[in-house]
């Protein structure tokens, strides 16, 4: 899936296997929806080999979900740009790590962190977590504390203008990061890709959204956040 996958569990009588179940389900979803695999689910879709009723149900669902956020952004967010090929990994990512956390839950797990690449879900906390500067890689802007949820990050920094507006077709450049907390990560995940593609009128929009709470900071270093914004105690929020 291109990015690194840990889990913490702190929870007795879990049962044994319960990690790998929700490895597994990651490594199922990267063989199914990578748009990077020519013989995957998504690329036969992309390529046209597949219609609609031949999808799985799983799929759908991911279709959906970016549907919705098209129609919600008036078409900022798009997984299907004009000259480049069908890529739902925006709806994906999220989705697919909020499942692997509710197989842990399904099976007992009360108190647990899971961390993909940044994007995460914790259970039973309360946990802190660190938003990384988005100018500076050794250094935080701000830590939150969250006890159930989940929290995703989309930024420039790591794979540079890469979030396109789909309404101009040009990269997405207003913010440098915006971090969206809500109770799911396929949310929490949509939202902010979503959001960074809407440039600064997207930090508004994430805000409405019932559930939602948003950090951010826009090309000139400004910070902008919601008034819940979980902050940690004695957390600074500077960039």
């Amino acid at each position: 899936m291109g990015f690194p996958v840990s889990l913490r569990v702190d929870d007795e009588g879990v049962p044994e296997g319960a990690a790998d179940a929700a490895f597994g389900w990651l490594r199922e979803v990267d063989e199914r929806f990578s748009p990077f695999r020519p013989d995957s689910e998504v690329s036969r879709y992309g390529r046209g080999e597949l219609e609609r009723g031949d999808l799985s149900a799983d799929l759908v669902e991911v279709l959906e979900l970016c549907e919705h956020y098209r129609l919600a952004t008036g078409g900022a967010f798009d997984v299907r740009l004009p000259g480049r090929e069908f890529d739902p990994c925006a709806v994906v990512k999220g989705w697919s790590v909020q499942r692997a956390g509710d197989l842990l839950t399904a099976v007992g797990a009360r108190r647990f962190v899971l961390n993909a690449g940044g994007d995460v879900v914790v259970a039973g906390g309360p946990w802190r977590v660190g938003v990384r500067h988005p100018e500076h890689a050794d250094k935080l802007c701000t830590v939150l504390e969250l006890t159930d949820g989940a929290v995703a990050t989309s930024a420039r920094y790591e794979r540079g203008d890469h979030i396109i507006d789909g309404r101009t077709g040009r990269p997405a450049t207003d913010l440098l990061s915006l971090t969206v907390v809500a109770p799911s990560l396929t949310e929490a995940d949509s939202v902010a890709t979503a959001a960074f593609a809407l440039g600064t009128d997207g930090i508004g929009w994430a805000a409405a959204r019932a559930g939602c709470e948003v950090f951010a900071v826009d090309a000139r270093g400004q910070v902008l956040r919601t008034e819940g914004f979980p902050v940690a105690p004695e957390s600074s929020a500077a960039a």
